[in-house]
């Protein structure tokens, strides 16, 4: 089987989608089949195109046996909504203009999170009368509603959202990343018999436990520190706010000069947050610049406990960040600030405590259980490397290939 692949990130970037399409691609190649992935010049986040790369209208390179072509797009820093939408739009069309060279290719899926790609690999669908597969991994664009950047009353807004049920409807299949997301197609008229959900999950080859690195401990000095940490993208959904409010809190108690929150990624909001840090006179926050994939790794060693949150909004009960699995992977307990499905996981699975989105009083009062009771604590970390295997990505990459098999064969 001959799979094409259209997604606007991918390896070498690290951001949950571009993970999620590599790690699944490279199964499908072990598996025996052909994939070809269609997507940017890696840019993600910063919008300036990685070393070795150049945006132009067709590169092509092999990576792991997935042939990898890069098209043109226009490239912009993962802030201001119109630049995205340009981003989006352009890709949208390079991947439809590029389809037409890739030869004797049996299904097309198109990725979100927007759908602009999905669009594309609609198009495709129709000019190679091949099966279209939606991999929804959200819930757009609500999701850009929930953040406060359009109005549900706006044209612009209704005409995305018919925009975004004309996919649905005519999509062979749909791959959703939560049971909510299928739940929510279904109240919304789509035929669930079509939609298949593959959570997302953890490279277990990459992400496992190790030993603190003691280079990065002494450079950044943190040794004989508490080290809580958020690692990812720094946009509007994430409310950072509060996790500076809990080091605010944080500051003013005797364990101030033992506990550390350590920052690590880049987005629409990092400037403003580090401004905010810099304002409310914070001394006990690190902040740290993207690092690549390979090193990722080395960073979540260092931490304690990793902290895990989004805005409370309804929207955001129905999603389950990657990360979370990252930190079963490696053992790392998690203060989880999302409600919802995800939360569900962090409770079924005993990997750490919930608390709720937006309440720096209860992130600070979550963060010194952790520290203070090395049981508990203990007991956190052997869980989350048990549940871990469940979420494990090969196994995940073999559900998605047989939703794609079946889908052929008929």
């Amino acid at each position: 089987m001959h799979i094409l692949f259209l997604t606007d990130n991918f390896f070498p970037e690290s951001n949950a989608p571009a993970s999620r399409t590599f790690e699944h691609c490279r199964e499908w190649v072990r598996a025996g089949h052909v994939v070809t992935v269609i997507t940017c010049a890696p840019n993600f986040p910063k919008g300036k195109v990685f070393d070795g790369y150049q945006n132009r209208l067709w590169q092509q390179e092999v990576i792991k046996g997935i042939r990898v072509i890069r098209v043109w797009s226009y490239v912009t820093a993962n802030e201001g909504f119109v630049k995205r939408i340009l981003d989006y739009q352009s890709f949208m069309l390079s991947a439809t203009l590029a389809a037409p060279f890739v030869r004797g290719v049996d299904v097309v899926v198109g990725t979100s999170p927007q759908f602009f790609t999905a669009c594309s690999a609609y198009l495709v669908s129709r000019m190679k009368r091949i099966p279209f597969v939606f991999e929804l991994r959200d819930i757009w664009p609500e999701s850009i509603k929930a953040v406060g950047v359009m109005k549900a009353d706006s044209l612009a807004y209704r005409w995305l959202e018919r925009l975004e049920m004309f996919l649905y409807r005519k999509a062979s299949q749909i791959v959703t990343v939560t049971h909510a997301f299928r739940n929510t197609l279904i109240r919304r008229g789509i035929d669930g018999t079509k939609i298949n959900v593959v959570t997302n999950g953890v490279d277990l080859s990459h992400f496992a436990p190790q030993s603190k690195d003691a280079e990065l401990l002494q450079r950044l000095a943190l040794q004989d520190m508490f080290v809580a940490g958020y690692i990812g993208t720094h946009g509007m959904a994430h409310a950072l706010e509060t996790l500076l409010e809990a080091a605010e809190t944080l500051q003013q108690m005797p364990e101030a000069d033992k506990v550390r929150l350590v920052f690590l990624g880049d987005g629409a909001r990092k400037l403003d947050i580090v401004a905010k840090s810099e304002a409310m006179g914070l001394r006990n926050v690190l902040f740290l610049e993207s690092v690549p994939k390979h090193e990722v790794v080395r960073y979540w060693s260092v931490l304690d406990v990793a902290v895990i949150h989004l805005r409370k909004n309804e929207l955001f009960t129905t999603v389950i960040p990657s990360k979370l699995f990252e930190c079963m992977g490696m053992g790392i307990p998690v203060l989880h600030g999302v409600a919802g499905e995800s939360a569900e996981i962090v409770s079924r699975e005993q990997v750490g405590e919930v608390f709720e989105p937006e309440n720096a009083q209860q992130l600070v009062a979550g963060l010194l259980r952790m520290r203070n009771r090395p049981a508990a604590y203990a007991s956190f970390q052997q869980n989350g490397l048990a549940a871990s295997w469940r979420y494990d990505r090969k196994h995940l990459a073999k559900q998605m290939l047989q939703v794609l098999t079946n889908l052929v064969k008929k």
